[in-house]
């Protein structure tokens, strides 16, 4: 079981402090084990969240049992960091500790000095302070999060569930990580562009949807050459009607859902198999291996190659 601490410190937000312990206290491993434990980390007992005051039951001693440390945002990202609070990162860091920013918590990272040299992202209203503070960091303020190995760094609000889910598809591969993005009801509706590898589980439908019949039928037919013709006769409705359902209740249409499907899958052969790009493509359903990269790198925001690389190490 790994440990993932969370650093509170006075004036954490709230909703950065909340997204690593619901997101990792959630997951789960095929076998129903649960791979994480969660630690939240003070330098005090008590520390200031906005509207609450929240007890924490874990010192800074604690972050040196951690496998990752997630430094989430702070309200005021003028206030100083405590030393005691800089050092104890540092120390883990030396460590071989992995250690993630959500949101504003960039600005703390940034004074350890971890991020100098290395590619960072914060929530875009503070990316222009990082930049200025700390022109040594070289400032993305285009991508959900950055992965720089050892150390990560994550944009504002969801973006912190981006992370913390790409984190989880590191240590455990794609299922795992789709799963606890269902826990999580994260729809990951993120083209390409945005961030690299940006874990991609279906969108979300509410339970006793007049869809849900049709969707667990595309999962299970996404290998095989399908029209939306084909989609409507099986959900038993015009092409116009499934159309418009799709849009309500997904966002996207329906050939833009089975195309996001067949990249999920492939996500997994790439991690779990030796198989060829080229058969991987016929395997999910693209006609032609072109077709494959272009959709793969479209969506996920890397090629397939690159993405086995990434990925397929994690699960030896």
């Amino acid at each position: 079981m790994q440990t993932v601490a969370v650093l509170a410190l006075d004036g954490v937000v709230a909703f950065d402090l909340a997204t690593p312990l619901e997101v990792f206290g959630r997951t789960r491993l095929p076998d129903g084990r649960t791979p994480y434990r969660v630690l939240v980390c003070a330098l005090t007992e008590e520390v200031e969240a906005g509207a609450f005051t929240l007890r924490a039951r874990h010192g800074l001693a604690d972050l040196a049992t951690a496998d990752t440390i997630i430094v989430p945002g702070v309200a005021d990202p003028h206030a100083p960091v405590p030393a005691e609070a800089l050092d104890a990162l540092r120390a883990a860091a030396a460590r071989g500790t992995r250690i993630a920013s959500i949101c504003s918590g960039a600005l703390v990272l940034a004074q350890t000095g971890l991020l100098d040299g290395r590619r960072a992202t914060t929530h875009w209203l503070a990316t222009g302070l990082l930049a200025a503070r700390h022109p040594e960091i070289e400032v993305d303020a285009d991508v959900l999060y950055v992965d720089e190995g050892g150390v990560l760094t994550s944009a504002g609000a969801a973006a912190g569930l981006d992370l913390c889910l790409h984190l989880i598809r590191r240590d455990h591969g794609s299922a795992v990580a789709a799963d606890a993005a269902r826990l999580s009801v994260m729809p990951l509706e993120r083209e390409g562009g945005q961030a690299q590898f940006i874990v991609q589980p279906l969108p979300v439908t509410p339970r006793g949807s007049e869809l849900e019949p049709l969707l667990r039928w595309l999962e299970e037919h996404a290998h095989r050459e399908l029209t939306l013709d084909d989609m409507a006769r099986q959900a038993g409705m015009s092409t116009r009607t499934l159309n418009r359902h799709f849009r309500e209740q997904l966002g996207s249409t329906p050939l833009q859902w089975l195309l996001r499907a067949r990249v999920r899958r492939a996500q997994h052969l790439l991690e779990t198999t030796g198989h060829p790009v080229d058969r991987i493509a016929g395997q999910v359903g693209f006609g032609s291996p072109t077709a494959f990269r272009e959709r793969f790198r479209r969506t996920v925001g890397t090629s397939p190659a690159a993405y086995r690389s990434a990925f397929r190490a994690h699960q030896r």
